[in-house]
């Protein structure tokens, strides 16, 4: 039993997670729907893709559920995504990029992202490879635009 138990410590304590300051917050005004439509347009006019947009509160609700407002949408751009995975085939387990933007408890309205070089660095990518500069600018811009800064 007492191996088990230390196999379990183990595996767990090898297991990344998620570290606050892996997370990127950015305060925005308006409502989250007001925020996800603003960085929809900023996407949009930088020339990516807007894959998705995915309603949490919608599908809580759906499901005789209660969440705050929640959208998370889902975008990228080959030339950026591209050299990652080339770099290393993993790189697509976590992209195309994604911005949660939520509601939180005192009503504050934030736009949320994995820091770019934390996250890649995670699935075994270059660290210093160019393309992770760029979505790290990409993105401080896109959230800046949907924030209303």
């Amino acid at each position: 039993m007492k191996p088990l138990i230390t196999a379990l410590v183990l595996s767990l304590a090898a297991t990344p997670a998620l570290a606050d300051d892996d997370i990127v917050n950015v305060e925005a005004k308006g409502s989250v729907a007001e925020v996800a439509d603003r960085l929809v347009a900023a996407i949009e006019g930088a020339g990516a893709t807007v894959f998705a947009r995915v309603d949490h509160a919608g599908g809580a609700e759906r499901a005789g559920m209660e969440l705050a407002p929640m959208e998370l949408v889902i975008f990228g751009n080959p030339k950026l995504g591209t050299p990652a995975i080339q770099d290393n085939p993993m790189a697509g387990l976590v992209l195309p990029m994604k911005v949660l933007i939520w509601e939180d408890a005192e009503g504050a309205v934030m736009l949320s992202y994995q820091d770019p070089e934390e996250m890649l660095d995670e699935v075994g990518v270059d660290d210093d490879l160019p393309v992770i500069e760029q979505m790290e600018g990409a993105l401080k811009k896109l959230t800046g635009a949907a924030a209303g800064e």
